[in-house]
């Protein structure tokens, strides 16, 4: 049976998470891999999704946290496992821009993994302190423009989402930002409460407790549509730069040479969980979207944010920490 974890970051997405039977163990057990530390969004998702898919299949699925370099880790337990459909990783924008942001290469997803299913989405967030003067998007693109280089932002770190997606918003708007990276958004957004930083850039969830309680004021969502959990809040897109779209995006993946048949099995059950009330109602809590569909589609989907990662980190000449 998976144990759901609770932290502040992730509240809103365990709250109501209600703890299951242990279940028959019939074969091995259903592993799910994570490239991050428990508590945190992937986690989260990891446990709710396993926990339904565990409930409908009478399988027991374990989640096993793999955190370090960049995922990379993670990563290659999940290549170097057996392909027989009884590990998947859930992964997040970084399976698509590792290939680029390492030198070498520490895989080639087109090689190494076989799409599953993406799971969902949650928009990356520009935020900053409630009392700073740059409390809008126009404020701060004019604050860019007139000093380049000199409006200061926070990240989880170099090459994580945020600041991929911040790198994407600085060509669009055509303006120069300065990252200040961090270990972890939990850092980043205190220096910002604390004045050191003028802005953040994390996913939606992380931020939303302080917005509530007044602390944080978020200057846009970059996904492309505004947010259930901040409907006041603009896009990015919508304020002048249209077809704009940065989200956090979470999807399973196997090993190579996993048969298909088995594939579209897994596929199946993610279909059946993604459908739930629970995930659903999850999902949309944090602020996100679940999103079905066959693994060709998410093959397809992982490609081409391979393809516009490396032009990105190419351009910008962005490094891992």
């Amino acid at each position: 049976m998976i144990a759901p974890r609770r932290s502040a970051a992730v509240a809103i997405l365990l709250a109501g998470l209600v703890p299951f039977a242990a279940l028959a163990q019939s074969g091995k057990p259903l592993r799910i891999l994570v490239g991050y530390s428990a508590g945190g969004a992937v986690d989260a998702l990891a446990r709710i999704v396993g926990q339904q898919i565990a409930a409908t299949s009478k399988e027991t699925v374990i989640v096993e946290n793999k955190p370090g370099a960049g995922t990379n880790i993670a990563v290659k337990a999940l290549i170097d496992s057996p392909p027989d459909g009884q590990t998947l990783l859930m992964a997040a924008n970084a399976l698509a821009a590792n290939g680029a942001l390492f030198d070498p290469p520490p895989f080639d997803i087109a090689r190494d993994i076989a799409p599953v299913a993406m799971v969902g989405r949650v928009p990356v967030v520009i935020a900053t302190s409630a009392e700073s003067k740059i409390d809008t998007l126009a404020k701060l693109i004019d604050a860019a423009k007139r000093q380049p280089h000199t409006v200061t932002y926070a990240t989880p770190g170099n090459g994580s989402t945020p600041h991929l997606a911040i790198g994407l918003f600085e060509r669009t708007a055509g303006i120069s930002l300065l990252h200040v990276p961090y270990k972890g958004g939990a850092p980043a957004i205190a220096d910002v409460l604390g004045g050191h930083v003028m802005l953040v850039a994390v996913n939606v969830l992380e931020v939303l407790p302080l917005v509530r309680g007044g602390k944080l004021k978020v200057l846009a969502v970059m996904s492309k549509s505004r947010t259930s959990v901040l409907p006041d809040v603009p896009t990015v897109a919508e304020s002048g730069y249209p077809q704009f779209e940065a989200s956090v995006w979470y999807g399973l993946v196997a090993p190579a040479k996993t048969p298909p048949a088995v594939v579209a099995r897994l596929n199946a059950q993610v279909q059946q969980a993604l459908a739930s009330p629970t995930v659903k109602q999850m999902l949309a809590d944090a602020g996100g979207e679940a999103f079905p569909g066959t693994p060709e589609q998410f093959g397809t989907f992982l490609q081409s944010e391979r393809a516009r990662y490396e032009k990105l980190i190419r351009d910008a000449g962005i490094k891992p920490d």
